[in-house]
């Protein structure tokens, strides 16, 4: 007679990526039994593509993961080895944090961490199947089986599977089943997944060649250097700590010799072919894409990146591709400093299954099977960054189910986080998302030095977040608030001090005494610059006088998007009821009753933005809503 290995725990994280890491970590730190898998040990917290965290937009995801209890923030604060802050000429509402990191300590690091929380196990194995039991109209999660047959039992699973579902790597002609960086791909979880009435899309990425560094010419490229004074990811990371050496990035360009080798060899390409059958990310398209897409452009950026402190190897930044190796070798080579480049592992894209996002709640956890949540680029999304924070909430909102407490689940007003699954759970997607600052409408509030502002009492209130670091958050609030007032008060006259400082910073002398606050909203003065004209300012952290500047200085544009995001409340707090049948609705367009039957929306800000909703919809549904209530009372 057989016998099978069983286990009980509370959670399940089937992956160890990005989103796996958080989601683990959150479950477990929550109290939550928690068992996470991978294909392999080596691989938690891999970094397959480029060997960075943060970046425009991304920068902003991964302050709030931080301010909300997260990993991904302290561990590349842990693990850089060179800090930039991007956009510092445009508005503080994007402002962007970017890290290179050294990878493979930032791997280690990561896997550190998860060894020693409680309540955490990680086992190296492949999950096969999803085990669930009907209960009516949805079905239940019970557990995992892995490919080996052991069961693990589970009241929650939360599926975080990367790039690795029935991965298959692929350049030229060469095709290889495996996950990134040759590691063993999932090949048995998408035929359970379909079983279960999952609907999976198939998504592409691509990743560029590694080089030699002792290859390259570098008097050929222009030095990209860190910031001189390295701000941290987290809120919590002391900003001594991370004033340390930095490497430096290389930038260099393609040329029309690059191009008119591309052109030449389209036809070998797995993405002009046909060979490749994933829809990849329009906006970070492989070189050859690039090429044919922008024929007017005669050269496009490429960064030289280090992959780490302890390893020749350089990621080729701006040059993804699928092109066969001897295409690659020549294509590279072309490029200023590259002529006598050595690969060490060559251009691939892959191919792996997803889902379509909608399948999901807010909370992602899916409509029709109670305990099963899901994060990552397993949801259709692209980047780090991006399923880091999909997995923490996830992670989050796992561990509020088995506790039976309500879910968290961030709008749009409230964090780019909410953008980003809001955006997934709601829109079509057929391509991968990125999260971009434009995607956020409030993105004047949303920025990422305000983001333990916003979400730190959040963080708090789920159990993420000490009582050390809640207290420190409150008493932030209250010298930015108190700092902000004594501003205002404070007035200066038509001193030479004064107006030599003025002249100084090419800013309109005065002719009457004025408020420093008035002078800190003029363009080109900021609260640092006006210090020595403010004898009793106290002595604030940097943090806190950053907020005060902004706060003054863009407080007209602040009120006036608040205002805006009051009007937005009101649609999205009219929630809907949860078993809603729009077929009772009769004025409803078909297609409008099709799409809000499958999305499920929470509210009628939801509902407002599926595709194929329209403005006349809405007004049908909120008309509705108001005869409903007048009917029930």
């Amino acid at each position: 007679m057989n016998t099978v290995y069983k286990e009980t725990c509370q959670a399940v994280v089937v992956g160890a990526g990005h989103a796996g890491c958080e989601a683990a970590l959150a479950c477990a730190r929550l109290g939550i039994e928690t068992v996470m898998f991978t294909v392999s040990v080596d691989s938690i917290a891999l970094m397959p593509c480029n060997p960075n965290i943060g970046g425009t937009s991304k920068g902003h995801l991964v302050r709030e993961i931080d301010a909300l209890g997260g990993e991904m923030g302290k561990n590349i604060d842990k693990t850089f080895i060179q800090s930039k802050m991007l956009n510092v000429s445009k508005g503080p509402a994007v402002h962007s944090l970017r890290a290179q990191a050294d990878k493979s300590e930032y791997s280690r690091s990561m896997r550190r961490v998860l060894e020693n929380t409680d309540h955490l196990s990680i086992v190296q194995a492949e999950v096969a199947e999803i085990l669930t039991e009907d209960s009516g109209e949805n079905r239940i999660v019970k557990g995992v089986k892995t490919a080996s047959g052991a069961i693990y039992e589970a009241q929650a699973v939360i599926l975080c599977t990367g790039t690795y579902l029935r991965a298959r790597c692929i350049y030229g002609d060469v095709s290889t089943y495996t996950g990134p960086n040759g590691l063993q791909a999932a090949n048995h979880l998408t035929d359970s997944l379909k079983k279960l009435g999952i609907e999976m899309y198939r998504f592409k990425t691509g990743t560029p060649a590694r080089i030699d560094r002792r290859s390259i010419d570098f008097s050929k490229m222009e030095e990209q250097f860190g910031d001189e004074r390295v701000v941290p990811f987290s809120f919590t990371t002391d900003p001594d700590t991370v004033q340390i050496p930095q490497v430096s990035c290389w930038l260099t360009y393609t040329n029309e010799k690059t191009h008119e080798i591309i052109r030449n060899n389209l036809d070998r390409s797995p993405l002009y072919s046909g060979m490749i059958e994933g829809t990849g990310p329009r906006y970070c398209p492989s070189i050859e894409d690039k090429v044919v897409r922008f024929a007017d452009k005669n050269r496009h950026q490429v960064f030289i990146e280090p992959e780490g402190l302890y390893t020749n190897e350089m990621y080729v930044g701006g040059m993804s591709s699928s092109l066969p190796e001897d295409v690659q070798h020549a294509m590279y080579s072309s490029v200023a400093g590259l002529e006598h480049v050595k690969i060490v592992r060559n251009a691939y894209a892959i191919e792996y299954d997803c889902i379509d996002a909608r399948q999901l709640y807010a909370s992602l956890e899916f409509k029709k099977i109670h305990g099963l949540f899901s994060g990552g680029q397993f949801n259709g999304s692209s980047g780090y960054e991006e399923a880091a924070a999909q997995g923490l909430i996830a992670g989050i909102n796992a561990a509020r189910m088995i506790q039976k407490k309500d879910p968290l689940i961030l709008d749009r007003s409230q964090a780019y986080i909410g953008v980003l699954i809001d955006d997934l759970v709601t829109k079509e997607n057929r391509e991968p998302y990125r999260m971009m600052t434009s995607r956020s409408e409030y993105r004047l509030l949303l920025r990422q030095d305000n983001a333990d502002l916003r979400l730190t009492k959040i963080g708090y209130e789920m159990g993420l977040i000490s009582e050390e670091r809640y207290q420190e958050l409150l008493e932030k609030e209250r010298q930015i608030e108190k700092e902000i007032k004594r501003v205002e008060k404070v007035f200066v006259g038509t001193s030479e001090e004064v107006q030599e400082l003025l002249e100084k910073y090419e800013s309109t002398p005065l002719h009457s005494g004025i408020s420093l606050a008035e002078l800190i909203r003029r363009p080109e003065l900021n609260y640092e610059i006006l210090e020595p004209l403010d004898p009793d300012r106290p002595r604030l952290l940097r943090g806190v006088a950053e907020q005060v500047n902004i706060h003054i200085k863009y407080d007209g544009y602040i009120r006036r998007q608040q205002k805006q995001v009051e009007q937005f409340q009101k649609l999205e707090y009219k929630k809907l009821p949860e078993n809603l049948d729009y077929d009772e609705i009769p004025s409803l367009r078909t297609e409008a009753r099709q799409k809000l039957k499958m999305v499920k929306p929470l509210s009628v800000g939801q509902a407002s933005r599926i595709s194929g909703v329209s403005p006349a919809d809405i007004s049908v549904l909120l008309v509705w809503l108001e005869q409903r209530k007048g009917r029930k009372n």
